[in-house]
């Protein structure tokens, strides 16, 4: 078995796809196992070549099964590495960690995308990667399709775009004559409240803690527009190509972004304070991305 640890959310799996894939191209014949956080599951399977979902939130206190190889997609170590070191397997693919006793694999780089990071570990191990297989496989049609999303929340809360802008950019899609729909977790169903109710728009808007992974990736997938922050849903939007508007800060999306060659993505960063973004920004960012999906 192979085991491959990746125990963070949706953002960081979509970014870890290209990886998974190669890895399945590479070992056909292979149990390709994934030890992610349980809820993930519907995820999972949208990406398809996964075997088992070995379920793993977080790496505190944790054990793994016992596997022949490992492959480190989650960290630069020690304590990742430490953790598949007790998985017991002959072979370890991880990047280079004097601290955890893992002198092989390629030196880490923190100014390195996220995708391009996971394949640059495997090709280093010398397995071929293709960092544009970003596509998921088609979820389920939602019973609410073709709207616009409008994602407000993020983890992290220096990447929250203030609610007023979001709210303002929802009316103004509503008043364009767009279905606009207000995703996010359950812990962000009150800020989706909060947009909801200063764009005017109905209860039925907010879809924040009615999905789970699946079926946000299906709304997302059969949606017009994605307007949101750098968080998961942006990834969404990037594997089934919707058209999509993403604020960035501090991050900047050379590490996390959408391919920029799509014409159809936009990653607007005005530096570190996401803030620092204009509504009338984001609304032309609107325009263009989906000019760019009609051509």
């Amino acid at each position: 078995m192979i085991l491959v640890l990746r125990a963070l959310g949706i953002g960081d799996l979509a970014t870890g796809v290209p990886a998974l894939r190669a890895l399945r191209r590479a070992f056909p014949d292979r149990t390709l196992a994934l030890a992610a956080p349980a809820w993930l599951s519907p995820m999972v399977e949208l990406i398809g070549g996964i075997d088992a979902l070995v379920p793993c939130d977080g790496l505190e206190g944790r054990a793994l099964p016992q596997a022949s190889w490992a492959v480190n997609l989650h960290g630069r170590g020690p304590q990742s590495h430490r953790l598949l070191r007790r998985a017991h397997p002959e072979r370890l693919y991880a990047f280079a960690c004097p601290q955890a006793e893992h002198v092989d694999g390629p030196e880490w780089s923190d100014g390195e995308h996220e995708v391009r990071r996971w394949c640059r570990l495997l090709e280093w191990y010398g397995i071929p990667t293709d960092p544009t297989d970003l596509a998921l496989l088609p979820p389920p049609v939602p019973p609410r399709a073709g709207v616009a999303v409008v994602h407000p929340g993020a983890k992290a809360a220096e990447r929250h775009w203030p609610p007023q802008r979001f709210a303002a950019v929802a009316r103004h899609l509503a008043a364009r004559g767009f279905d606009v729909a207000v995703t996010g977790s359950a812990a962000e169903r009150p800020i989706a409240e909060c947009v909801a109710e200063l764009a005017g728009l109905g209860e039925d808007s907010v879809l924040a803690g009615s999905t789970d992974p699946a079926e946000l990736a299906g709304v997302v997938a059969h949606a017009k527009l994605v307007v949101s922050g750098d968080t998961g849903v942006a990834h969404l939007a990037t594997a089934y190509r919707i058209p999509s508007v993403v604020l960035f800060g501090p991050v900047t999306p050379d590490l996390w972004g959408p391919p920029p060659d799509r014409p159809e993505h936009r990653a607007l960063w005005r530096g570190p304070a996401v803030g620092s973004i204009g509504v009338e920004e984001v609304l032309a960012a609107v325009d263009e991305v989906t000019c760019a999906a009609a051509a």
